[in-house]
């Protein structure tokens, strides 16, 4: 970052042309938060402690949601702030660090959706096989590629945006540091910016989510051939979960990066981005325990467990 960009606190205007709805925001938020902290780190107690979902799959789903945890905090403690009270500042270093943060995990949650995607269609059209080419060095690699990934696009990304010279703009119209707010405050021409925005997010965003279609397009043809009914219900409850997540993913988050910024008004584009940073992954512990038997069993013997240990 330049000097000039370490002179001022930014100030994120977010809700405050709506005093009344910051009031309900903040609940709501507030709520969604603690929901957050709950479900996603019951999940990833319950996939570590289970030797029953020591499998390929809940080692993905433990991965998404610790990355959904560490992204909501990295956003939601100074949202939640900012609603409560008369202050909409934040240091250059704290924005900063919330565009690298909450970037690298929004990226390498869409690697890891298709990696996930990967390994439904696995263990669907090739179950016979699916020990051997899903082993634990592949999952641990696979993972790793996912994280290393959101890294990479964050340092070029993250790092380009923040070198943008301000020449003292400091407001910015949005309730958190990201990337597409932040270049609108460069006072040089960002066309060059913005494309390279465009083609960063076609290859992060579109790239995971084609590869998440052909899976499922394998699925869907591996369970036609079966023509069981069975069938189609195993597949259903294998992928249901999965499909519904990148749904209410990719659904918000492509809706703020692929389009160009002159497409949608700024109070749009703020409550699309409250859905994949707030609502997103307070609904994606609750869509796999409610439609897994496996979570679900495992939290029972947990629970049971417990109360037996205190007996």
């Amino acid at each position: 970052m330049s000097n000039e960009s370490l002179a001022d606190d930014f100030i994120l205007v977010g809700f405050s042309d709506q005093p009344q709805l910051e009031k309900i925001l903040f609940v709501v938020v507030l709520i969604s938060y603690l929901l957050t902290l709950v479900g996603n780190t019951a999940i990833i107690l319950v996939s570590c402690l289970d030797p029953i979902l020591h499998t390929p799959m809940y080692y993905f789903l433990s991965n998404l949601s610790f990355v959904d945890l560490c992204f909501t905090t990295s956003i939601v403690p100074q949202l939640l702030w900012n609603l409560h009270g008369p202050s909409k500042t934040i240091s250059p270093i704290g924005c900063a660090i919330q565009l690298y943060v909450s970037l690298s995990l929004g990226s390498t949650e869409c690697v890891l959706l298709a990696i996930m995607a990967f390994d439904r269609y696995a263990a669907v059209c090739r179950p016979l096989h699916y020990p051997r080419v899903m082993h634990s060095r592949l999952c641990q690699s696979l993972a790793g590629m996912a994280w290393l990934s959101g890294m990479g696009n964050t340092l070029i990304q993250g790092t380009i945006t923040l070198r943008l010279p301000r020449c003292g703009n400091n407001r910015i119209y949005h309730f958190i540091c990201e990337v597409p707010a932040m270049i609108k405050l460069a006072c040089i021409d960002i066309h060059a910016n913005e494309v390279q925005l465009f083609v960063g997010s076609l290859v992060l965003l579109l790239l995971p989510l084609a590869l998440i279609l052909i899976s499922y397009g394998c699925i869907v043809q591996a369970v036609m051939r079966i023509r069981s009914a069975q069938a189609w219900h195993k597949a259903l409850g294998t992928c249901g979960s999965h499909l519904l997540v990148v749904s209410l993913f990719y659904g918000t988050i492509t809706a703020i990066y692929i389009q160009p910024s002159s497409s949608y008004a700024h109070s749009q584009g703020k409550f699309i981005t409250l859905l994949y940073t707030v609502l997103t992954p307070t609904l994606n512990p609750l869509i796999y325990t409610l439609r897994n038997k496996d979570v679900k069993g495992a939290l029972k013997r947990l629970v049971r467990k417990d109360q037996s240990t205190a007996e």
